[in-house]
């Protein structure tokens, strides 16, 4: 790609971030004129902005280069990782696989000191973000944005509430899934060729995002248990309906899925075997996220295009940080871009010290709740749950303002354990 594209590439990515922070505006435009409102609602999407700018970069590679390299420079790209959040939040957003996480949280929730809402809100935040390093980072954040949205965001809830709960919830899910090399984007991109296995995780990393995610999960339980106290008791939801054979098949359907996240022939396989059963026994079933998954996956698939014509200027500025100062400077670039994407630049560069490593990973989990590109489960979370919020728009300065105490938490723990 030419130095020109390179720059216009910039541009626009520097203004689709803008987009995101303007969707409120773009969603008062669609009430004031109603003549091109749906329009005005597309533009409003944050899941489209990430695409729709993605094809403004396609269409002027293609007028300054040619389709050729147009084309080209898309096919080089890798959208497994979108097509691995579609799947994920397909299967792990059936009503088996949602009766089982509930299942799983309230007999967590009967030894917890806290009662009520308190306690399912503590244990859903700290619980299923963890679960995350098995499950992965997708699934674990489409059922507890789920869960959440039954026990908590379907009632008339303060406003700070809301935002506090996602803010705890971005970056829980980001941090919470480094207990293994495999299941957050920012550590699989480096744990291969760095050889950081199992062991390594738990015993450098994965111990301490543990204590940060639980701290932030009962900070956010306390201080809002009054609030909290006074809802109504969480829906009983008839399990027996379900048969075990039903449950089993899912659970082996999102084991499949997760088993082969790196392999888009294999889980796209499986998700369409899965489709044709929720078609066959649709007694079993709820309506399944597919608007979501597919707008997610959209979102993610322009942050692909769009993010790899940024190598350019975000390679230099890695490699002119010294360990000390990279783990906060992941931590600020992770807000404007994909953390894995860090992570895989620096991933690129030979000789890094052991500390180094540690700082950039760290760093780049950490800022992964502070906007809704900062982590690629993030926009899953964000259209499960902005129904709920007033105008059906989650504010980004909001989100970025309930992240800051999460966030600043993760920072003490990689820090001063």
């Amino acid at each position: 790609m030419s130095s020109t594209v390179q720059w216009v590439a910039a541009g626009i990515f520097a203004t689709a971030i803008l987009h995101t922070f303007s969707t409120k505006f773009f969603e008062r435009l669609a009430h004031e004129r109603p003549q091109h409102a749906g329009m005005w609602h597309l533009l409003g999407e944050v899941e489209v902005v990430f695409g729709f700018w993605a094809m403004v970069l396609v269409i002027v590679t293609a007028m300054l280069l040619g389709t050729h390299s147009a084309t080209a420079y898309l096919d080089s790209r890798d959208y497994t990782e979108p097509m691995f959040v579609f799947a994920i939040m397909v299967v792990a957003g059936s009503r088996a696989i949602l009766h089982l996480a509930r299942r799983i949280v309230v007999l967590v929730d009967r030894v917890t000191p806290l009662e009520g809402a308190a306690g399912l809100h503590f244990v859903t935040l700290a619980l299923v973000p963890l679960l995350g390093s098995v499950i992965t980072e997708p699934a674990a954040m489409t059922l507890a944005a789920l869960m959440l949205r039954d026990q908590i965001y379907r009632h008339r809830v303060s406003s700070r509430l809301k935002y506090a709960t996602l803010g705890v919830l971005f970056v829980n899910v980001s941090i919470g899934g480094t207990l293994t090399p495999f299941a957050a984007p920012p550590v699989l991109m480096v744990a291969a060729k760095w050889n950081w296995d199992v062991w390594h995780m738990l015993s450098q990393i994965g111990w301490k995002a543990a204590l940060a995610v639980i701290a932030n999960a009962l900070a956010v339980a306390l201080l809002f248990r009054r609030e909290l106290g006074a809802l109504p008791p969480a829906p009983v939801h008839d399990d027996q309906v379900l048969p075990r054979w039903v449950v089993v098949a899912h659970v082996l359907f999102l084991a499949g899925v997760v088993v082969f996240s790196h392999h888009p022939p294999v889980f796209m396989g499986l998700l369409l075997f899965f489709l044709g059963f929720a078609i066959a026994y649709p007694q079993f079933q709820d309506r399944l996220m597919l608007r979501e998954g597919l707008l997610v996956a959209f979102f993610l698939a322009g942050l692909v295009v769009l993010g790899g014509q940024q190598q350019w200027w975000l390679e230099p500025l890695l490699r002119g940080m010294d360990s000390a100062t990279v783990y906060y400077g992941a931590t600020a670039l992770t807000a404007v871009t994909d953390n894995a994407a860090l992570t895989f630049l620096a991933s690129t560069v030979e000789g890094l010290s052991d500390e180094f490593k540690y700082s950039v990973v760290t760093g780049a989990v950490t800022g992964g709740g502070l906007t809704v590109i900062a982590n690629a489960p993030n926009p899953a979370g964000f259209s499960i749950l902005r129904g709920n919020f007033r105008d059906g728009a989650i504010h980004p300065l909001g989100l970025f303002l309930a992240a800051l105490a999460p966030t600043a938490t993760a920072v003490l723990a990689f820090r001063l354990l």
